[in-house]
């Protein structure tokens, strides 16, 4: 804003509509991408025909074009918004300065100059008037100009002999004028950079280039918009119920740009919206692949040599191959750039695979990359299911491995469904801890297993309790739908230490394969005798959950009360869900090995189906 007219004239509310329009374009692209994947795409996978492949991938790139241009467009509201809020400042200084110019007989021009008229001075004497523009450097030492002044009262202005008493107030109110444009004029210049980076362009095809640059433009209008929507605004530590409150008291505008500038931190908030979480994490997701990618590519041209020779034989005359240890850690770091890959591979082939079989619409409740990678991932909208189920995987579970466990709970949907017809199921996949990663002894994993300890249990359940309350408060209450936690293996020591803390909002638990719940009976979780349900493979299948008298697999750095004081080694007698003596409804199960539960048409399935949808009596006990 180069002239007084033009911020004076300015109409913030012109820069609003225009976001109004940016928005309806991003809630546009939104609606067709959500039309591609839950209509048109499943209409293709029921097609046959050589046109197949090229038309699924045809649509799937039209899909991730609509997810960018809606972020895209998102980012450009935010802008717009940011630019209008951003210049109400300058415009208020500019029209209080006008104001006090014209009570007190000044004359503001177009440049910021201000004209005074001549006066008398205390003697009689006749003192010109004439014009001043000033800055606020000219009459200051320090080159920052002053705070914003107060508004001078009529002929304010000190005396002093022979300058005219009119002359101070022009130049007070010229620094405020040519201030206010000056700082305009900057707001305008910053914005209109950003602005310009800030693009969809005609024959788009959205990859990973596309995506890095997404994460650059969300960094640029934060810097200019940040002020606006602070990233210290966001919730943190605070109870789900806090961040929905806090999600409530936003305006449409401030959630929107909440969501385009901050998606990691929306899509974290338990408490908020599926659809929102949803919206928000599916963003990280595509800007994580793309990063993800450009690390792996880096990583790889950096591969050190593998092998250096070391010498053997008492002469030392002889040497042998080995592996470098810069080597082995080269290749960790690249195989698990890779899992994390595989992951968000799975992620979106879940997107892919709404309406086949009937599955609904998928839902990204949470995600990230840290560690080993983290991922929450509904079938069906939980927000409004009238029965949901969670599960809970336990050791080797991780990003890299979750396309198994979503597998599992897209079967259970189907069964679940077919069990209560008319009625809305959702099932969550939640892979939102750190699960110990080496296998039980014989399945190839060490001697002493990790999962032998609680640690990761205790670290994990906080995790768990705030996952369920958030689940309960965007449900409504705890009446608003019938919930179920399913764990598996070292899940349910998961489970077990959330529920046993009588915090977990579940309605009914199953205990599956479980080598220990940390709690001494049924009676001691959320969900007492009636509703914990256990079942396990005989020890032949699976020995995981192997109980009463005999030496177990896992556990045994439990240290739990149910040991009942008698040292490990010594025919201990600690009581896991599947035995009768925990008071846990034991359940019929025709599963082979340690993840056979989820086969379909078994009665595991079968099972794990009527508990969550409340069909008690039809469930076929062990």
């Amino acid at each position: 804003m180069k002239t007084v007219s033009q911020l004076r004239d300015l109409k913030r509310s012109q820069y609003e509509k225009a976001a109004d329009g940016w928005k309806k374009v991003s809630d546009q692209a939104q609606t067709d991408m959500d039309r591609v994947d839950q209509q048109m795409l499943a209409k293709i996978r029921s097609q046959e025909g050589d046109t197949k492949d090229a038309a699924f991938k045809a649509l799937e790139r039209l899909s991730r074009n609509y997810q960018y241009i809606q972020v895209e467009c998102g980012l450009i509201q935010t802008a717009l918004n940011g630019l209008a809020a951003d210049l109400e400042e300058p415009q208020r200084r500019l029209k209080r300065a006008l104001g006090d110019a014209e009570e007190n007989g000044l004359t503001v021009s177009n440049d910021g100059s201000v004209t005074y008229p001549a006066a008398k001075g205390p003697n009689g004497e006749k003192l010109p008037g004439g014009t001043v523009r000033k800055q606020a450097h000219e009459l200051f030492m320090d080159a920052n100009r002053p705070s914003p002044y107060t508004p001078a009262m009529p002929n304010a202005g000190r005396i002093e002999t022979g300058v005219n008493p009119k002359r101070h107030l022009a130049e007070q109110l010229s620094i405020a004028i040519t201030g206010a444009l000056k700082d305009a004029q900057q707001i305008d210049d910053q914005y209109k950079t950003t602005l310009s980076q800030l693009s969809a362009k005609r024959g788009l095809k959205a990859g990973n280039a596309q995506w890095s640059d997404a994460r650059s433009d969300r960094a640029a209008v934060d810097k200019v918009a940040g002020d606006n929507y602070e990233q210290n605004g966001i919730p943190r530590g605070d109870s789900p119920e806090e961040n929905a409150k806090w999600w409530k008291s936003l305006s449409e505008d401030e959630r929107d740009a909440y969501v385009s500038m901050y998606p990691a931190s929306v899509g974290a908030l338990e408490g908020l919206p599926a659809e929102v979480r949803d919206s928000a994490n599916r963003v990280v997701l595509q800007e994580e692949k793309a990063r993800t990618a450009d690390v792996l590519a880096k990583h790889m041209s950096q591969e050190p040599n593998r092998y250096h020779l070391v010498p053997r034989g008492k002469d030392g005359l002889t040497a042998e191959k080995a592996e470098t240890a810069e080597w082995r850690k080269w290749n960790d770091e690249k195989t698990r750039l890779e899992e994390l890959g595989k992951g968000m591979e799975a992620i979106e082939g879940r997107f892919r695979q709404t309406g086949q079989g009937g599955l609904p619409e998928a839902y990204l409740l949470g995600f990230d990359t840290k560690n080993l990678g983290h991922a929450v991932i509904a079938n069906g909208n939980p927000d409004t299911a009238d029965h949901t189920a969670v599960f809970v995987p336990g050791t080797t579970s991780r990003l890299g491995t979750v396309e198994g466990d979503i597998g599992r709970m897209s079967d259970l949907w189907r069964d679940s469904s077919r069990e209560a017809p008319g009625q809305s199921i959702s099932t969550i996949t939640w892979v939102g801890y750190d699960a110990p990663q080496s296998a039980m002894p014989g399945m190839g994993g060490d001697v002493i297993p990790e999962a032998a300890f609680v640690s990761y249990a205790k670290e994990g359940s906080p995790r768990l309790t705030s996952f369920m309350e958030g689940l309960q408060v965007a449900q409504g209450g705890p009446e608003a739908s019938h919930t179920t936690v399913i764990g598996h293996s070292y899940g349910t020591t998961v489970v077990g230490d959330s529920s046993y803390r009588k915090e977990l909002a579940t309605d009914d638990i199953i205990a599956i394969a479980s080598p220990g719940m940390l709690a001494p009976h049924a009676e001691d979780l959320t969900t007492g005798t009636e509703h914990t349900w256990a079942m396990a493979a005989p020890l032949v299948d699976d020995p995981v959950p192997l109980g009463g008298k005999a030496a177990r697999l896992g556990g045994f750095d439990f240290g739990v009360s149910t040991w009942n004081g008698i040292p490990y080694g010594v025919g201990f007698s600690q009581h896991v869900p599947s035995d009768e003596s925990f008071g846990a409804n034991i359940v019929a199960t025709d599963s082979d090995g340690h993840s056979g539960y989820w086969e379909e048409g078994s009665v595991s399935m079968s099972n794990q189906a009527l508990i969550v949808t409340g069909n008690y009596d039809e469930v076929r006990r062990g």
